[in-house]
């Protein structure tokens, strides 16, 4: 169970920060004549509308700022999570009445082949799990706020090729190695 929720646990964290690095998408903020550079409004309101729609509903943040496939990792995340939840408290509820009957003098449950340490044992082990589990609902419906507020913020984020730093790799004349370089351009 450890290793499900590790694993959805990296997917999620790795889908949503290859979101926001695509290398194709762009924003056409600017409009670009001979002779002037015009801007749209910018409204501050809308990482604080996203969030809040990402609130009411997980998911419909993400739908406000137009990033479709976003919604079904939000309500994977969080139904796994939701599901591993239920099932920890199905299974700590079983093991918890079949120990109470135990306890009252009843021998003929589902866990007989079981001793009374082995019951309080897989009882504990349900409880730390299913509170895990909701720790991580929580979890990721607060990161489903948040990356719609981030998002819809850096929606709005002008991203220009006059402004830019890029990364460069040289030759050293000297010694013949290998430098790397950082290069800051801004053209007027």
């Amino acid at each position: 169970m450890r290793k499900i929720l590790s694993i959805s646990l990296l997917f999620f964290i790795l889908a949503t920060t290859f979101a926001h690095a695509q290398a194709g998408e762009k924003n056409d903020s600017f409009v670009s004549s001979k002779n002037s550079i015009k801007s749209n409004d910018i409204d501050p309101l809308t990482p604080a509308k996203a969030a809040f729609y990402s609130a009411v509903l997980p998911g419909l943040g993400q739908a406000y700022n137009k990033k479709y496939w976003k919604i079904p990792l939000v309500y994977g995340a969080i139904g796994t999570s939701l599901y591993f939840y239920l099932d920890s408290q199905k299974k700590y509820n079983s093991f918890r009445d079949a120990y109470k009957r135990r306890l009252e003098g009843f021998t003929d449950d589902n866990y007989s082949y079981l001793d009374n340490s082995r019951l309080i044992a897989a009882q504990k082990f349900y409880q730390r799990n299913r509170d895990l589990s909701s720790l991580f609902v929580v979890g990721f419906y607060i990161l489903n706020i948040i990356d719609a507020n981030v998002d819809a913020a850096l929606i709005q984020f002008n991203v220009d090729e006059n402004l830019s730093v890029k990364p460069s790799l040289y030759q050293n004349e000297l010694n013949a190695k290998t430098n790397l370089g950082l290069t800051l351009n801004y053209r007027f």
